[in-house]
């Protein structure tokens, strides 16, 4: 069988898989379902200073090959996380997790990071400035190449812990964004996140989400979600994670050549809990038919 080691960001992990921020809880809830030490890591939910009771309802709409959502960051707050959730998931997983922050101001991601970098359990930091279902903050830090550099450099400097910045799709060039980051100081980068979209119902003629937009996930954004990793590998020298729209081992493989050391799978988890341990067992398979012997090996692979 093929090797599924990677290293993101100098911290070995048995293989890429990692369900993503938003679609993953605090971890414990899928630990019901099956062992998930199987999986590299995971990001868990993103987590704001204060507690959020997140958007109004409606907050999720479906789409022919993917899904909005504009759930708002709901959460607990970062001082519950650390009381009621962390304690919870020790108790599951062996590994080191991703903390994924929020914010809507400098000064609150640095808060969170500050209070983050203080847990052992917590191997990354990964900082969401791509939200695009709130309002003051989120992906307005991160369609803006200056505010993006501000925010890596500030949580930076609160942390020892590997930080890496999620970016938004919703840009004319992510290459430039992902070279401030990591000029800032970045450790690692991870994308895209959600597209912003909208559905309308015929039948009451207004917006479906009370939001009105959300963010498109699913199997939609793949295309878009690979090319943006091929240009960010292109542009920066620190790790990339991919995610968007992956729900099989050839996408994984896809992603991988492009550029990503790991990837996130997202949306596959909301349609099948099982989604990563079924992606799991099946890459060493899809491995052995295309004579690819190590993950490490192949990252970047398709750029000549």
């Amino acid at each position: 069988m093929g090797s599924l080691n990677t290293v993101l960001c100098g911290i070995p992990i048995d293989n890429p898989i990692i369900p993503a921020s938003g679609t993953f809880g605090y971890g414990y809830e899928f630990a019901e379902l099956y062992d998930i030490n199987c999986l590299g890591s995971f990001s868990f939910k993103g987590t704001t200073a204060s507690p959020r009771e997140g958007n109004p309802l409606p907050r999720i709409a479906e789409s022919a090959s993917g899904m909005l959502n504009s759930v708002g960051l709901q959460n607990p707050g970062v001082e519950s996380v650390i009381c009621d959730e962390l304690p919870k998931l020790r108790r599951v997983f062996r590994k080191p997790v991703i903390a994924n922050i929020c914010g809507f101001s400098i000064s609150e991601y640095v808060e969170v990071a500050e209070k983050l970098d203080q847990q052992d359990q917590v191997g990354w930091l990964e900082v969401n400035i791509s939200c695009p279902n709130v309002h003051g903050g989120g992906m307005s830090f991160g369609t803006d190449p200056k505010l993006a550099a501000e925010v890596t450099k500030a949580v930076k400097s609160a942390t020892r812990k590997p930080v890496i910045m999620k970016l938004s799709p919703n840009v004319s060039d992510i290459s430039a964004v992902a070279t401030a980051c990591e000029q800032a100081g970045a450790d690692g980068i991870s994308l895209i996140n959600t597209l912003m979209g909208m559905r309308i119902d015929p039948g009451i003629q207004r917006p479906i989400l009370a939001n009105i937009t959300g963010g498109l996930s699913g199997p939609a954004v793949f295309p878009i979600a690979l090319r943006m990793v091929w240009q960010v590998y292109q542009a920066v020298s620190i790790p990339v994670i991919g995610l968007g729209g992956i729900s099989t081992p050839e996408q994984v493989i896809e992603m991988m050549l492009a550029g990503a050391v790991a990837v996130e799978i997202g949306t596959a988890n909301l349609i099948d809990p099982y989604a990563c341990p079924k992606i799991l067992r099946a890459l060493p398979a899809v491995m052995d038919r295309y004579g690819i012997r190590s993950l490490k090996n192949i990252v970047g692979g398709a750029h000549g």
